[in-house]
């Protein structure tokens, strides 16, 4: 057993102070409060958080970062710009840049990731020997970085949504496709997944899979997390509605996609009956506020969807930045720039957003939370920096960057110690992944 104490932990029933955590075989076998630190005892003088589930993630994105945000344009200019560096990847290049992003995500204090991985094949669509090579690449990448990884593998049949109708695949795109509802299937059904990675499903977007193959996908779907791209942008619902006749949100649910168990990421642009429509099935809604941001995806209904039902939830995605704070405030701000008014999430809801919410969504629900029987992941953040001294302990996530994470502990193992990750310097392997790439300049 290994005991932890710190002044300040975020517990499910809220902030408590001096707090022991009992932890064996990678769970919390005890947790104290009102108690004095023990002469055995690691002490962590900071404020302890459950560890952040990064929601939503495109590992090799990374390769965008500082290099794409000068030039003006839309989503759809720098898409072209992401589809590049998607064609220089392979299994070997793949590995070592998710490493190295999936390393600086836990320096940042999440320990866990959904993969929304759709980068399947070699070159025109041609599979590798082994066909899940790729997602063989990511699940070693998350175990060397010591992050729980949910690969969500994506099923992607098409390039894009006119109101003529669905769109041949570009080159690149090829390598994303399977072919058919069916060869997706088979291929994700013959992946026999390393211990300790969940493996859920995915929707690219209603662009990108007809409804007749949403129909054939509710067919054969396996149980657990299922994620999809939902109305990021007008475009999608405009080519949506003079196609289909209906929003996006109502083709998926026409279908039975819309359930408890399904997250809609970016969930932008939403009807009131999308909006009705997501928070009776209890569907997640996905929000990458620092994204949304850079793409000018535009400020989706975050407190509506709440109000509705749904779970909210947080992610990274592309990853112009990668701190969990940033996203929780990002989540309240975005409210107060539309209402002129302060304070539409406590500071507890937004940490929920990015650890039990989270988890759940990405099927570890006996995780963050810190309680007795829960999966021993929970951060440090460091209140005596120069950005967190003087802080509320309870209000220290408006203050805090990624920077403020002093320890990451996965399973009960310090991953993170001194804000130091235990694979060494985590931007020398940055610079070498995406110098392969041919990124660095």
């Amino acid at each position: 057993m290994t005991n932890f104490w710190t002044p300040y932990a975020q517990l499910p029933d809220g902030l408590s102070e001096r707090v022991r955590l009992a932890v064996t075989d990678g769970r919390f076998a005890a947790v104290e409060t009102g108690v004095e630190p023990g002469p055995a005892d690691n002490r962590l003088p900071g404020v302890v958080l459950p560890g952040f589930a990064n929601a939503h993630s495109h590992a090799f994105h990374r390769a965008l970062r500082g290099r794409t945000h000068g030039d003006g344009g839309t989503f759809w200019t720098w898409r072209r710009q992401m589809y590049a560096a998607a064609d220089r990847l392979d299994p070997d290049r793949y590995f070592a840049l998710a490493r190295a992003v999936y390393a600086e995500m836990v320096l940042a204090g999440m320990t866990a990731v959904g993969e929304f991985h759709y980068l399947h094949h070699d070159h025109g669509s041609r599979p590798y020997a082994d066909p899940n090579a790729m997602s063989a690449a990511l699940a070693a990448a998350a175990t060397e970085a010591g992050i729980r990884l949910t690969l969500l593998d994506v099923c992607y049949l098409n390039g894009g949504l006119d109101a003529g109708g669905h769109l041949p695949l570009d080159p690149v795109q090829e390598r994303f496709s399977d072919g058919s509802v069916q060869a997706w299937a088979e291929r994700v059904a013959s992946w026999s997944a390393p211990a300790g990675v969940t493996v859920g499903s995915a929707i690219h977007s209603v662009r990108a899979v007809p409804a007749e193959d949403l129909a054939r996908f509710a067919e054969v779907v396996p149980d657990g997390p299922l994620h999809v791209h939902l109305s990021e942008q007008p475009a999608e619902n405009a080519a949506v509605q003079s196609f289909y006749g209906c929003t996006p949100a109502e083709l998926l649910d026409r279908y039975g996609l819309l359930t408890d168990r399904t997250s809609a990421v970016h969930a932008t642009h939403l009807t009131a009956g999308d909006i009705d429509r997501l928070g009776s099935h209890r569907t997640y809604a996905c929000f990458c506020p620092t994204t949304e941001r850079d793409l000018a995806d535009g400020i989706g209904p975050a407190g509506r969807l709440r109000d509705a039902g749904s779970p909210l939830t947080l992610g990274s995605d592309q990853h112009a930045m990668i701190d969990m704070f940033s996203e929780m405030r990002g989540l309240e701000m975005h409210e107060r720039l539309i209402s002129n008014q302060r304070g539409h999430f406590a500071p507890a809801e937004l940490i929920a957003a990015a650890t039990a919410a989270g988890h759940r969504s990405l099927g570890r629900p006996d995780n963050g939370r810190i309680e007795t029987g829960g999966l021993a992941d929970f951060i440090e953040v460091d209140r005596r920096s120069v950005r967190t001294a003087g802080a509320r302990a309870d209000q220290v996530l408006y203050a805090a960057t990624a920077s403020d994470v002093a320890t990451v502990v996965v399973g009960g193992e310090t991953v993170v110690r001194d804000g130091t990750h235990r694979l060494g310097s985590i931007s020398e392997l940055l610079a070498e992944s995406l110098s392969e790439l041919g990124e660095q300049r």
